[in-house]
């Protein structure tokens, strides 16, 4: 069983979401089978922010389906969408 990539775009609730913070949090809830690749900031408009995780799951169904519904459960997110799928 090979690698998955997953390009992960988690939209904050606000411009006054701490994004740092939010990045703990988001570490914290990663479950079982995931591994956290890296964080980065993209801009949206007007200073708000979305953060881009990348994580690395197995290659199975439905495997990136329990990292968003864990980072949606996060306080501060108001949406998680994969953009980017790609086999290791």
């Amino acid at each position: 069983m090979g690698e998955v990539a997953a390009k992960i775009k988690i939209m904050p609730s606000g411009m006054d979401v701490d994004l740092n913070k939010l990045k703990e949090d988001l570490k914290k809830v990663i479950p079982a089978g995931a591994r956290l690749h890296s964080f980065a900031e993209q801009p949206v408009a007007f200073g708000l922010k979305a953060l881009i995780a990348v994580v690395k799951v197995g290659d199975i169904e439905g495997g990136t389906e329990k990292v968003e519904e864990a980072f949606s459960k996060v306080k501060g997110v108001e949406s998680v969408a994969v953009e980017e799928l790609g086999r290791m």
